[in-house]
């Protein structure tokens, strides 16, 4: 027989909470009927945090995809009217991708989709609990070398 591992546990339970997270959140979506997958939320909302439009090869950096994934979900996303790919003002061979007025307008609704969607999840905890779980989250996201950091500015 052998030991119960907790760190194995703990991982398991991880991956449980993401996928719950993920079809909450893709249920979330569907009812407020966009259109719009997962993926394609996922790129709108990487979209916005630019001060510029982005090339493709940008978009496919930041989300970890290959380019050619970017382009897929650049392609529904412009049949929808969502993003407009436009010329780069200083290299014409170069493209860019900017959102619409209506890819701003579903970026809102996708907004306040996830807002829903962590409404149910975290329903269960108190604020205090909150808190504890963002401290936490924000430690295995961010690493333990931003932890020693964030003391030593403290």
């Amino acid at each position: 027989m052998t030991a119960p591992d907790p760190d194995g546990l703990l991982a398991e339970q991880l991956l449980r909470l993401t996928r719950r997270v993920h079809r909450i959140q893709k249920r979330h979506l569907e009812h407020r009927d966009l259109g719009i997958t997962p993926a394609q939320s996922r790129l709108l909302r990487t979209l916005a945090h630019y001060g510029s439009p982005p090339r493709m090869a940008d978009l496919a950096q930041r989300l970890e995809v290959v380019p050619r994934a970017v382009t897929t979900l650049v392609d529904g996303l412009e049949a929808a009217g969502k993003v407009r790919r436009v010329p780069d003002p200083a290299n014409r061979r170069v493209i860019r991708i900017e959102l619409t007025d209506d890819g701003r307008a579903a970026l809102r609704e996708l907004r306040g989709a996830r807002r829903s969607a962590a409404e149910e999840i975290l329903a269960p905890l108190t604020d205090e609990q909150r808190a504890v779980l963002g401290g936490l989250l924000d430690t295995l996201i961010d690493g333990p070398d931003s932890v020693r950091d964030h003391r030593r500015t403290a």
